[in-house]
């Protein structure tokens, strides 16, 4: 590519380049011919590219070779034909892994019969006794890498088979064999032995095994499968400073993944005392991928949960189909006991209400799983699914209607969490739009184009034909207009539910950004200017008073701030002889027919019934162009005026809120003061 542009010579340059090259092409290092091409053999391709099969070639990948071997033994033990398994973690870097399984075969292979099985398995990739499903009904390693990608990756590797009362032991060093396979002497035990160091040029020198992952590693494999004795031990000149991890310990968890939770939630409250656990045997009739599922979950009070999925063994960090069916058939589940019920609120209820704050662990055994990569972090078994779904819905079904009180303490928990989510969804806030990313605009709301909320405004208008008025007499770069349905909702006087229900309100909160109340947040107000631009009537002054209640009610530091403005639109446009005047009322217009205008000749009144009356150009000269019009600023008492601040507060609940009879006794109070009512 550097060739074909050269920032320096520009385009016409490289429209030269393909010639250029070419003549390189002959020349020394221009070539590319057959000999350049590389066919890498054996398990040189490991060795290059380790992270295609352990993920990397650092100190967390090289954990990654213990758990292969590991995984080796336990597919022993879950076939049934290993009942304990030894690891020690020794001096420098090296692993020991045992069991007394079946032993890996010794004699010649077929293809290869000047080989041994053993020493196919561990230098060949893709050898292996898992792929028929003869050997083994499930396991864990499916692609017949795991074993000869660790003898890849090690400086030196030991691999030794007691098998028919006979030990056979071969040494291999970086995916060679280093001697024949050799027949030793008599031996009263079966299985296999792989002892295995890390090689440096690969992870380095720094890199060391942690005996607190490693036995972590070890531990979980144990509480999976509670047929199996795992003996774990390590030098304990490697346990350093403050690291309490025991130098040698049997673990063995005969209630497998319920026990791995009582030990985890020790001392912490749950929500519901009991345990949802419990194993179902599937035959390969009733399900074509056959196996085995395993489960514990529980729900702790400070929903801290955790969700850890197993598949033959083998950790599924990034989940998969095993885990979706099992978070379905507890949503199903739950609904259809609440619709059982009676219960108010479960349609609101999600998945994630049910199973977020719940800590379950999850395994299963099948045959033939599909992973993504050789690290195996997920499940996409199709079948698996289903698998889980239909046997964790049927279980879970009969422990909710087993337990009542747990039951309804489960399902009030749940609906309330929902309920909570919809109420901070419905408050979220709404941000401004940016050059690179714009975000849907609330309602009828039409943006002014600047970014910044220096400068511009909102105007907030009645009704479409306003609407469409100022959005023609508009600035664009610097003025937003906000149309409303008629009358909004009055807040003082409705309730939360309400007020979130009503798209009038929720397209206002949108538009500003900013939020309400507690969540109320100055430095995402998305304009300098809020302006209240309503008809001057009666009408217009109602809408009016509803707004400034929303502002006062909800977002009261926006009006302390300075942020909110009033519009005043003339109600008449006076003409005579080409002279035009406006005037903001009835007074207005009689004080300017007595000076403005010569009395012998006849003046044209024009009385604007709305602002949706008024031609653009003359809403714009009269209430939208700066230095033209008249804004009135709302304000707020100071916090040193507490008399006047409790007098407004008492005057906008007793204007506006939830008690007609106060409106009623203000009218008759105030009913002698009013004159030329406009009604």
């Amino acid at each position: 590519m550097a060739d074909l542009f050269d920032q320096k010579r520009g385009p016409k340059a490289a429209k030269n380049a393909p010639k250029d090259s070419a003549k390189e092409a002959g020349g020394k290092g221009g070539g590319y011919t057959a000999k350049d091409i590389e066919v890498l053999e054996g398990l040189e391709p490991v060795r290059r590219r380790p992270g295609m099969y352990i993920g990397g070639s650092d100190e967390s990948a090289m954990h990654h070779l213990i758990a292969e071997i590991l995984d080796n033994a336990m597919d022993e033990a879950v076939a049934g034909h290993a009942t304990t398994i030894e690891v020690h973690l020794g001096e420098d870097n090296e692993v020991t892994v045992k069991d007394n399984g079946r032993g890996m075969p010794v004699d010649p292979h077929p293809k290869f019969p000047k080989k041994s099985a053993l020493e196919v398995i561990m230098t060949t990739l893709h050898a292996g006794g898992k792929f028929s499903g003869k050997v083994y009904q499930t396991s864990g390693g499916l692609h017949g890498v795991g074993a000869s990608v660790v003898n890849a990756l090690s400086s030196q590797l030991t691999v030794e088979v007691a098998r028919d009362r006979t030990l056979y032991t071969q040494t291999f060093s970086r995916g060679l064999a280093k001697s024949k396979l050799t027949k030793g002497g008599a031996v009263n035990r079966r299985g296999t032995t792989v002892i295995f160091t890390p090689d440096t040029q690969i992870f380095g020198t720094a890199a060391h095994f942690l005996p607190a992952q490693v036995y972590r590693m070890v531990r979980s494999k144990a509480y999976l499968f509670e047929g199996v004795k795992v003996r774990w031990s390590c030098e304990k000149s490697l346990l350093k400073g403050d690291d309490k991890t025991p130098a040698e310990e049997e673990l063995h968890f005969e209630n497998g993944l319920g026990d791995y939770l009582s030990h985890v939630l020790n001392g912490r409250k749950r929500l519901v005392e009991g345990f949802f656990s419990g194993k179902a045997e599937l035959n390969e009739k009733d399900n074509d991928i056959g196996g085995k599922v395993e489960w514990a979950a529980c729900w702790p009070d400070d929903e801290n949960g955790f969700l850890n999925s197993y598949c033959n063994t083998i950790p599924t960090r990034d989940g998969g189909t095993h885990e979706q069916g099992f978070k379905t058939a507890l949503l199903r589940a739950l609904k259809g006991y609440a619709e059982l019920t009676g219960a108010k609120g479960i349609s609101s209820v999600t998945g994630e209400d049910v199973w977020g704050g719940a800590c379950i662990m999850l395994s299963v055994f099948i045959k033939d799983p599909q992973f993504q990569g050789q690290t195996k972090d997920r499940l996409v078994s199709v079948s698996a699914s289903k698998l889980v779904e239909t046997v964790i819905k049927d279980h879970f079904d009969h422990w909710l209607s087993g337990d009542v009180n747990t039951a309804n303490t489960l399902l009030e928990t749940v609906i309330a969490r929902a309920s909570e989510r919809v109420k901070k969804k419905q408050d979220q806030d709404f941000s401004r739009k940016s050059a690179t990313k714009k975000l849907r605009l609330p309602g009828k709301l039409t943006d002014c184009t600047r970014s910044s909320p220096q400068g511009t405004e909102l105007f907030i208008v009645e009704g479409d034909s306003a609407g469409g008025s100022a959005k023609q007499a508009r600035s664009r770069e610097t003025q937003a207009v906000l149309p409303l349905r008629g009358k909004i909702l009055n807040v003082a006087s409705a309730t939360d539910d309400k007020m979130r229900a009503n798209q009038e309100i929720q397209d206002l909160i949108e538009a500003l950004g900013c939020g309400i109340r507690d969540r109320y947040d100055e430095s995402k107000l998305r304009y300098e200017k809020v302006i209240i631009m309503t008809d001057a009537d009666v009408d217009g002054a109602h809408i009016a008073s509803l707004l400034m209640t929303f502002f006062y009610r909800e977002m009261p530091e926006m009006i302390d701030n300075g942020h909110l403005y009033l519009a005043l639109p003339p109600l008449y446009r006076l003409s005579q002889r080409g002279k035009t005047i406006y005037a903001m009322d009835d007074a207005d217009k009689d004080r300017l027919m007595k000076s403005d205008f010569d009395a012998r000749g006849k003046v044209e009144v024009s009385r604007f019934k709305g602002l949706g009356e008024m031609p653009p150009s003359q809403l714009k000269e009269t209430t939208m162009e700066p230095g033209r019009r008249t804004l009135l600023q709302v304000k707020l008492a100071g916090p040193e005026e507490k008399s006047t601040q409790r007098a407004t507060a008492k005057l906008v609940e007793q204007l506006m809120g939830r008690k007609p009879e106060e409106r009623f006794r203000f009218i008759q109070e105030n009913a002698k003061f009013a004159a030329a009512l406009d009604i």
